[in-house]
Order: structure tokens, then C-alpha cells, then sequence
């Protein structure tokens, strides 16, 4: 059996700089037509984006997702509130979790899996300013370690 094939639409890079990620999750997507083939295009931003648990139901804010031009008067509102698809119990585990104090739940990257739209969401803590100073300082390490070994070679 194939492995199923991921064409990634966009990534929320900013995401792993600015928070902790500390699981993560697949959720399906609500979407119009027009959306969808706006997303084929990737034409997608996850910046400032995040999800919400509502009366048990997950839904995703402010991805904004550029009108599709042949859609003319049937298109979408780039920054609508998307519903998320997941299982009850999930929806359930992270409503608990997002309640805890300094969780939240960020899009890390927007995919399509076997056809069909994904959302990778990560339960998140937010970093503090050493924390992002501190990641910065082991890349800068890790780089200088690979570049050096480069060298010898």
C-alpha cells in the first residue's frame, strides 16, 4: 500500500519561533468551493491564525484564504471562521487542555492528504523573550558545528 501522498499548501513558520509546541494534531476542514481552489493555487496565510473549542465544536480564525477570480459572486470571505474536523474525544482532550493556563491552539502548516484539506494544529505554550533569544543562540551553534564540519570534509 502507497504511502498517502502530503502536498503542502503553506506553513506557519513564526509558530515554532513564538510558542512551545507541545502536540500535535490532524483536523479536517470545512471549506466552500472557491476555497478549495484558491488553496490548489496556495494562495493560503496561517499568520495570526488560531482555533477555538466552542460548545464542543473546534473552528479555525483568521486563516485567510484569497478569493478564487472565477468564482466572481460566489466567492468567500478571506478571514471567515472555518469549522474543524475531529473526533469528539479530541475536541474534548484539547478543550481541557486549551483551558489550562497559557495553552492555545495554532495551525502549524495547511496540507492536502489523499485529496482532501488538512489543518496541522499544535497545542502550544507561548515562549517568553529568553526563551526565543535562547532557540536563536543553539541554531546559531548548530550552524557554526555544521559549517565547521563541512570544512574538514
Amino acid at each position: 500500500m502507497a504511502e498517502s501522498e502530503e502536498k503542502i499548501i503553506c506553513v506557519n513558520r513564526k509558530a515554532r519561533h513564538d510558542y512551545f509546541i507541545e502536540e500535535t494534531y490532524e483536523a479536517g476542514l470545512v471549506l466552500k468551493g472557491s476555497e478549495v481552489k484558491s488553496l490548489r493555487e496556495g494562495k493560503a496565510n496561517l499568520k495570526d491564525s488560531y482555533a477555538r473549542i466552542v460548545r464542543n465544536e473546534a473552528f479555525l480564525l483568521n486563516v485567510h484564504i484569497s478569493q478564487y477570480p472565477a468564482a466572481h459572486q460566489f466567492n468567500h470571505d478571506p478571514t471567515r471562521t472555518r469549522k474543524l474536523l475531529l473526533r469528539k474525544r479530541q475536541i474534548l482532550r484539547l478543550g481541557g487542555k486549551v483551558a489550562e493556563k497559557g495553552l492555545t491552539l495554532i495551525p502549524l502548516k495547511l496540507y492536502f492528504k489523499d485529496g482532501k484539506a488538512k489543518v496541522e494544529l499544535g497545542l502550544a505554550r507561548g515562549k517568553k523573550l529568553y526563551d526565543k533569544r535562547e532557540s536563536l543562540r543553539k541554531k546559531a551553534a548548530q550552524r557554526e558545528v555544521e559549517r565547521s564540519l563541512k570544512s574538514r570534509i
